[in-house]
């Protein structure tokens, strides 16, 4: 088998990264100590935003009159989308009690978190999709406090459609605050006196090092990077489709990776042809961001089979993969590292993205490896609980005891020897040698 490179990327999506390290640090550093003080002048020197932070309920109410019956009616679909997909994961996900032994019974309860906080980036654009596919999420996990950032567009106020779907979609409280101070604040309970158990949304890249720093503090979905597609093709697809998809999710910056997996090099090159037409055709900003990414990121590999083409695929793991190909089930069966699959050309990435259902927060570099991306697992709790007769307390009490002193852990061991002690008097058990030392 042969894998050959006909476009290699320049860069990596870690090429970017290291540069925000330090600023971040900085800014959450003095978040931290200073407070509600700090965010401020943050909003300011950043973001131009003098006004106030938590949006109120009135300017939510005119904000939704404003905002036009066609936008209001394919927001509304889209969150129904997104809250029903996450209302069957959270049926997916069940509570249980089991016997493991004649009078042991262990169970497992599933609890939302008390507050999540959920991001969308303001940026060149309205992340209207951002907004809801964050906050649906959470109250279809049952989370009873949800708080919504998102900073001021273009020196204005919040996009007053992103502001909608913040609070269509269910938020608590809505905050007009972006970047690292929106993801500390959030963190800290800033404005709103509720620290936040949980964090998420997509963001620049300070904003990904912001929840990868706070990280431990509260959780977070994914350590984001920059967008990336994966395509796997044969010779069955169309490669001005397979072209378009490209170019869709390379318009997402500079750094947003764009990837073809295909074992049809005649594919290959009629893709290759076809892409910078379709990048010059874009509006100046997208058509800048999806030439750059396109230029320092693009790769194109043919490869002999289609065994190869997943073990590439999966060695790159890619935030979104589409499967334009033939067999789609054997696909779905063989692939197993990905954020996101879309199989056959009827979708694409960008129906995920914004009105499908899944969510579009997704594992980047490499991450699908070993997680996947925001679901409404992200805002649930696992807990175990146990309860047992006397009787069983015996048979657990003699390993347990045991089991301690051969780890030579002593008080462990006599936390069991009280209780045989106590509820069988006057039996002797073979407990183990104790721990002398």
């Amino acid at each position: 088998m042969a894998t050959v490179y006909l476009k290699k990327a320049d860069k990596t999506p870690e090429t970017e990264t290291a540069t925000a390290q330090q600023v971040v640090n900085t800014m959450l550093a003095e978040i931290q100590s200073k407070g509600e003080t700090a965010v401020k002048k943050y909003a300011a020197d950043l973001d131009q935003w003098h006004g106030p932070m938590v949006v109120t309920p009135e300017e939510i109410e005119a904000n939704a009159q404003a905002v036009p019956l066609q936008v209001r009616q394919d927001i509304d679909f889209a969150i129904k989308q997104v809250f029903d997909f996450a209302q069957a994961q959270r049926r997916s996900l069940s509570e249980f009690q089991v016997q493991l032994h004649p009078g042991v019974t262990a169970g497992q309860r599933v609890l939302p978190v008390n507050v999540a906080g959920c991001y969308a980036p303001a940026g060149r654009y309205a992340h209207i999709a951002s907004a809801y596919m964050g906050v649906a999420t959470a109250k279809a996990a049952g989370v009873k406090t949800i708080i919504a950032c998102s900073g001021p567009f273009r020196g204005g106020p919040m996009h007053p459609y992103l502001l909608y779907a913040f609070n269509k979609a269910g938020a608590d409280t809505i905050m007009t605050l972006g970047g690292v101070q929106a993801i500390a604040s959030m963190a800290y309970g800033l404005f709103t006196g509720k620290p936040a158990d949980v964090i998420v949304g997509p963001g620049n890249k300070f904003v990904a090092e912001a929840k990868r720093m706070l990280f431990g503090k509260v959780g977070i979905d994914v350590f984001a990077g920059p967008s990336e597609i994966g395509i796997i093709a044969d010779e069955t697809a169309d490669p001005a489709i397979v072209a378009s998809d490209l170019v869709g999710q390379a318009e997402h910056g500079h750094e947003s990776p764009a990837w073809l997996f295909t074992s049809s090099k005649k594919l290959a090159e009629d893709v290759m042809q076809r892409m910078p037409a379709l990048i010059d055709a874009l509006p100046p900003t997208a058509r800048d961001a999806a030439g750059c990414a396109w230029r320092d990121y693009g790769e194109v590999i043919v490869c002999d089979s289609r065994e190869e083409l997943v073990a590439v695929s999966d060695r790159y793991a890619s935030e979104h993969l589409e499967v334009h190909a033939a067999d789609l089930d054997w696909w779905l069966a063989n692939l197993t590292c990905y954020g996101s699959l879309f199989l056959g050309e009827e979708t694409t990435v960008a129906y995920g993205d914004k009105a499908s259902g899944p969510n579009h927060v997704l594992p980047t570099k490499g991450a699908a490896r070993y997680s996947g991306g925001l679901s409404v697992h992200k805002f649930l709790k696992t807990f175990t609980w146990q309860k047992m007769t006397r009787e069983a307390a015996r048979d657990i009490g003699l390993a347990t005891a045991r089991i301690s002193r051969l780890e030579g852990m002593e008080a462990h061991a006599r936390t069991a020897d009280d209780r045989l002690a106590k509820y069988f008097p006057g039996q002797s058990f073979a407990l183990g040698e104790a721990v002398q030392v």
